[in-house]
Order: structure tokens, then C-alpha cells, then sequence
């Protein structure tokens, strides 16, 4: 099957166009012939080697989430899969190639009117904007700052915190163009990347969620409100100084609180059901999935080209 794995670490043109076999599902797996496969912002810092101290190495094959259909299924897995549309959890592995494996823990039935594409924009992504804006104990009424919104963890926090009751939703983004795709999600106010806009948007925020983290992190910690929560959930503008929490500590009397958030910590059945939810939601058109351009998987170095250029609104999907 073809395949596309990190020949070298660093830029793009690292990632190579491989054929390898078809894998064989293990007990409690399944086999998916794919039809999408998300690029996400985690896959750049892999193929980056940002990670390699957490053991990934040059040949690995990239991925975490398809979309398709089940064409085999291992020991103890019920055979009633086998023919059906999934979307998939692959680990952080094993996505970019024709067919996949993941547990049967990690899939879940594609609902009649929801694409492989729309699935892979949402099905990672939603899970972590809902159970990040669920840590800040976001309430109605609260202003909410999304940073990094054109991403599609962002543009569903975006929509989640609008559709929540949010008195405000800021976002941070690149582009007047970019700031009006996220109005038109539900976002109210939009600041520029070091989050100034010269208008009328609050001073401070109940809530601020993070995709970006890098070394401006701090600025975004002086704009919260007294009593705000700050979740972390992504750093794909590299890591924080190393010492941001002298920001929380120098304003220790507002009572401000720091949090990271990966969706690993929440129970496998309690992510299924918000994905189940959010799916369902998509086809009602109550929540929008943006998949910014569909490509053929052997372009997956373009894909990357694009997203490390700051040009992608939503995900890019890979089709076999």
C-alpha cells in the first residue's frame, strides 16, 4: 500500500512516499481502508522532530484520524464492522497511507450525511475545543479569546463558546479575510497575532484557549481577568519561555490559574460521546466542519508546505 512516512526530520521535503504492506489488525483492531486522513498541527511538530525525545523516529509513519471503511477486523472484534463507514483514532500513527488500523475502542460509525472530510476536520478537533472550554469552566456570559482560531480545534471553540452563550469571542488570526470567516462562526472581535486591534475589544477575558503557545504565551496570560482560566491545548508556535508561571505569580492577588489540556485524559466513552454528539450536530448544520482543500495523499508535502506557511483555514484532508 502506499504510505507517506518522515524520511528526516525537519522541513516538509522530509516526508516520503513509501509502499509498505498491508497491516493486519491485531486483537480488539480493525482494519480501515481509508477515504480521508487529517493533517493536523500535530503532525508538523512530529515531522519537525520537536518530539523525538518521546521516542518517534525518522521512518515514521505519520497520522492520527481517518475516515472509511472497515475491510477486516481481529481476534474478539465483532464482525458486523466489516463493510461499515467509520471515522477512526489511530494513535499518532499510522494515518497517511491507504489502509489503517485502530482499535475498535477508537472508532466510531459515520452518520448517513456526514462526509470522510467533514469527519476528520471535526472528529479530533471538536473532542479537544469542548473538553478545553469544559476545563476553564466556561459559563454564559463570559468572554472567551481564542488563540490560533483558523486552525480547526480553534474555529470549533469558536463556534462551541458562541453557541455557549459567550458575551464575547475573540479570536486571534492572521488575515482580515481569516477574521471574517471566524465573524462569520460566531466570533465577535477579531485581534491580530500579538493580540491588539485598536477598537472596542475587552481589555480582559474569563477564559483564554491556546493552540499556539510560543514565546508570547505571557502576553496572552496579562489579558486574562481576574479569576480567568488559561487552558493550553496545543503549542504549534513551539514551546512557552521557560519561565511564563512568573506572569501568574506576579499577579498572584487576581487569582489567575494555568492549565494544559490533552484529550489522552478523558475517558475513552465520554470522548465517543461528544464525537457522536458533534457529528450528529454536523449534519443538522448546527456546527460547521472547514476542510480547507482536499489532496492526493502523495501531496502530503505539499499539505505540510502549507500549513507550516501559515496558509490553511480548517484542516487539510489527504484521499488515497
Amino acid at each position: 500500500m502506499k504510505a507517506v512516512v518522515i524520511r528526516t526530520f525537519g522541513d516538509p521535503d522530509g516526508l516520503e512516499v513509501v509502499d509498505l504492506p498491508v497491516p493486519v489488525p491485531a486483537p480488539g483492531q480493525v482494519r480501515i481502508a481509508t477515504e480521508a486522513i487529517g493533517v493536523g498541527g500535530v503532525d508538523a511538530v512530529i515531522r519537525r522532530g520537536a518530539l523525538a525525545a518521546y521516542g518517534f523516529r525518522e521512518g515514521h509513519l505519520l497520522g492520527s484520524e481517518v475516515a472509511g471503511s472497515v475491510t477486516a477486523v481481529g481476534e474478539g472484534v465483532d464482525a458486523s464492522w466489516t463493510g461499515r463507514r467509520v471515522w477512526a483514532f489511530t494513535g499518532l500513527s499510522g494515518g497517511y497511507a491507504e489502509h489503517a488500523v485502530s482499535a475498535v475502542e477508537d472508532i466510531l460509525p459515520l452518520p448517513d450525511g456526514l462526509t470522510g472530510a467533514d469527519a476528520v476536520a471535526l472528529g479530533g478537533s471538536g473532542v479537544v475545543a469542548h473538553f478545553a472550554l469544559d476545563r476553564a469552566r466556561f459559563m454564559p456570559g463570559e468572554t472567551v479569546l481564542v488563540r490560533g482560531a483558523a486552525g480547526s480545534i480553534g474555529i470549533t471553540a469558536v463556534q462551541l463558546a458562541a453557541r455557549g452563550g459567550a458575551g464575547a469571542v475573540a479570536v486571534t488570526t492572521s488575515s482580515a479575510e481569516r477574521g471574517a470567516r471566524l465573524r462569520d462562526l460566531g466570533a465577535t472581535h477579531v485581534l491580530d497575532r500579538s493580540g491588539e486591534d485598536g477598537s472596542d475589544t475587552p481589555l480582559g477575558f474569563d477564559v483564554v484557549i491556546d493552540v499556539v503557545g510560543g514565546p508570547q504565551l505571557p502576553l496572552f496570560l496579562d489579558r486574562l481577568n481576574s479569576n480567568g482560566r488559561f487552558v493550553a491545548v496545543g503549542v504549534v508556535g513551539g514551546q512557552p519561555p521557560a519561565d511564563f508561571g512568573m506572569r501568574l505569580m506576579d499577579a498572584f492577588r487576581r487569582s489567575l490559574s494555568f492549565a494544559t489540556f490533552s484529550s489522552d485524559t478523558v475517558p475513552g466513552p465520554d470522548r465517543q460521546a461528544v464525537r457522536s454528539s458533534q457529528f450528529a450536530a454536523a449534519v443538522q448544520g448546527d456546527l460547521r466542519a472547514v476542510v480547507h482543500e482536499v489532496l492526493p495523499l502523495d501531496q502530503a508535502v505539499l499539505a505540510h508546505h502549507r500549513m507550516d506557511a501559515g496558509e490553511v483555514f480548517g484542516r487539510i484532508v489527504l484521499t488515497p
